[in-house]
């Protein structure tokens, strides 16, 4: 079930966003919705209208990762990718992150953390940004909206898991 009202997205510091969602889901249902390329090109889409071709992860650490989105309507693309600096599989990931078209300077590193408690699964997504001028570029893209959608479409794919 959708809970839109689920989500939080806020600021810590002054490079830092920091974004929660709690899932109906074990831990390890979720870690592989989000480390397993066949789960995540159905869920990790953003607004309704894209799609991704390219989803590349080689999940280890110093591995890199690959993702490609495609706006259907117009064929416009957008890729960004990374490297996995620490895995401690199910419930902690930190990566790199750099957009291929630089809408914000630098390079990201987000910490991903899982916490289950009674089969229901908290993701606590903590990015630090090189500056605060890139966080807020970030919060002014309209990134909360996007974000909000694949959860929730992450939650329908843990649903029927």
């Amino acid at each position: 079930m959708n809970n839109p009202g689920n989500l939080k997205l806020t600021t810590r510091g002054d490079r830092e966003i920091v974004i929660t969602r709690a899932f109906d889901a074990p831990r390890k249902l979720v870690f592989d919705a989000l480390t397993k390329p066949e789960l995540i090109k159905q869920w990790l889409l953003g607004p309704d209208g894209w799609s991704m071709p390219v989803c590349e992860i080689d999940l280890k650490v110093g591995g890199k990762y690959r993702y490609v989105w495609r706006r259907d309507k117009d064929g416009t693309e957008m890729g960004m990718g990374g490297v996995y600096r620490e895995i401690v599989a199910p419930e902690r990931v930190v990566a790199t992150e750099k957009f291929d078209q630089s809408w914000y300077p630098g390079e990201a590193v987000g910490t991903l953390v899982l916490i289950e408690q009674g089969g229901k699964t908290t993701l606590t997504q903590t990015i630090l940004y090189e500056s605060r001028q890139a966080r807020d570029s970030v919060l002014k893209s309209g990134m909360e909206k996007g974000v909000l959608a694949s959860y929730d479409r992450l939650a329908n794919l843990l649903e029927k898991a």
